[in-house]
C-alpha cells in the first residue's frame, strides 16, 4: 500500500458536451493506502458511479485499517503481534484467504516474493509513511533477521487460526493487498451495474469494459525519468502493476536504497528499475512485480514461467528493456529505447 508508481493515463479523454444523453466520463478521487486512489467510469448513470463511490470508500478505508502492517490496532497488527509471542490468531475469512493467496505467490516465486518479512522491511526504515532518512541498518542487524530466514512457509493457515514456528516472521502485505483490492473495486463496480472503469491507485490499476468505442489505453513512465516510456490498451478484466525502485527509497551520502528488498540478502534490489505485470489477478500481478524485481534481468523469466505470466516488461538500472512476447505484441514505445530484449517462448 506504500508503493507509489506512476502510470499516466494516455490520450484525450472524451468529453460529450452540449448533450445531456449518451455516456460521459465520471472521475472520483479518495484518499487510501497512503496514496491518491482514482477512480474513472465511462457511464450514462451519475448518480449511480457516485453511489457505488461511496461504497467503495467504506470498503477500501476497511482493508486499510484492518491490513496496515504497523499502524492502529487493525487485524494485520494484531497478527503480527501474535506471531511475535508465539501465539495463534483467529483471523476473518478474508484476510485468511488473503494469506492463502499470499503463500502460494510466494512458493511459485522462490519467495523472491516473500510478505514475512516484515521485520526486515521495518529495519530498513520503510514501515513508516514518510521516506526514513540517515545511514543505513548495519550489517550485523541485516544478518541477525536472515539467519532467522522467516518465510511463508513458516506460517501456518489452518482454517482460520494462524500461527506460526518462527516469531521472527511479520507479516507485511504491501507487495500484494493493493493489486488484491483493485480487483475487489472493479468487481464491485460491476456488480453495481458501472460496466466500463477503471480504479487507479497510484498507478497501480484495474480496468472493466471500455472507454467508448476503444480499450482503457494506459502509459507506463520510464522508471530512469519522467516520461512515458509505453502506452499499452488494457483490455476488459485486465490489471496492471508496477513495482519500481525510483519513487520510495532512502538516500544517505548520495546513495539511494529502494523500497524493494531482496530476501535472500536483505538489502535493496538495485539492478532492476522497474517491472511491470498485466494479469486478470491484481494480488498476481503485484507480487509478481515485486518477485520480478528481484529476480533480476537473468532470472526473471524463470520467475515469471512459475507464476504463470505472459505480460511481462522490466526495465533495467541501465534502461535496457526485457519483454515476453506477448507484451512486445501488444505495447507501443513512446520514446526511442536503445536495447530491447524479448524471451524466447
Amino acid at each position: 500500500m506504500y508503493w507509489i508508481v506512476r502510470v499516466l493515463l494516455l490520450g484525450l479523454l472524451v468529453i460529450l458536451s452540449g448533450c445531456d444523453k449518451g455516456p460521459q466520463d465520471q472521475r472520483q478521487t479518495l484518499l487510501v493506502f497512503g496514496t491518491l486512489l482514482d477512480i474513472q467510469a465511462y457511464t450514462d448513470q451519475p448518480e449511480l458511479f457516485n453511489e457505488a463511490v461511496r461504497e467503495l470508500d467504506k470498503t477500501f478505508q476497511k482493508m486499510h485499517r484492518e491490513w496496515h502492517a504497523w499502524q492502529g490496532e487493525g487485524e494485520l497488527v494484531r497478527l503480527n503481534r501474535a506471531l511475535a509471542d508465539g501465539e495463534a490468531l483467529q483471523v476473518s475469512a478474508e484476510l485468511g484467504s488473503l494469506l492463502q493467496q499470499a503463500r502460494q505467490y510466494a512458493i511459485d516465486s522462490e519467495h523472491l516474493f516473500n510478505p514475512a518479512i516484515g521485520q526486515l522491511i521495518g529495519l530498513w526504515g520503510f514501515h513508516s509513511d514518510q521516506p526514513p532518512g540517515g545511514p543505513p541498518p548495519r550489517k550485523v542487524e541485516i544478518e541477525a533477521l536472515l539467519k532467522h530466514n522467516p518465510s511463508m512457509e513458516d506460517v501456518s493457515i489452518q482454517g482460520h487460526l494462524v500461527s506460526s514456528t518462527n516469531s521472527m516472521v511479520a507479516m507485511d502485505l504491501g507487495a500484494f493487498a493493493k493489486g488484491y483490492a483493485l480487483n475487489l473495486a472493479i468487481d464491485e463496480l460491476k456488480r453495481m451495474g458501472i460496466e466500463n472503469a477503471i480504479v487507479n491507485a497510484g498507478g497501480d490499476l484495474c480496468v472493466s469494459g471500455q472507454h467508448g468505442e476503444r480499450p482503457w489505453v494506459i502509459g507506463i513512465r520510464h522508471p530512469l525519468g519522467e516520461e512515458v516510456i509505453a502506452s499499452v490498451g488494457v483490455a476488459d478484466g485486465e490489471c496492471v502493476l508496477t513495482s519500481g525502485n525510483y519513487e520510495r527509497y532512502r538516500e544517505f551520502e548520495g546513495v539511494r536504497y529502494a523500497h524493494i528488498i531482496d530476501p535472500r540478502s536483505g538489502y535493496p534490489v538495485a539492478h532492476v528499475a522497474s517491472a511491470t505485470v498485466i494479469s486478470i489477478q491484481g494480488g498476481l500481478a503485484d507480487a509478481a512485480a515485486t518477485a520480478l524485481s528481484v529476480a533480476g534481468p537473468v532470472d526473471w523469466p524463470r520467475i515469471a514461467a512459475k507464476m504463470g505470466l505472459t505480460q511481462v516488461m522490466l526495465v533495467d538500472d541501465q534502461g535496457k528493456v526485457y519483454l515476453t512476447p506477448q507484451m512486445q505484441s501488444r505495447i507501443s514505445f513512446q520514446q526511442q529505447v536503445d536495447e530491447v530484449v524479448v524471451t524466447v517462448d
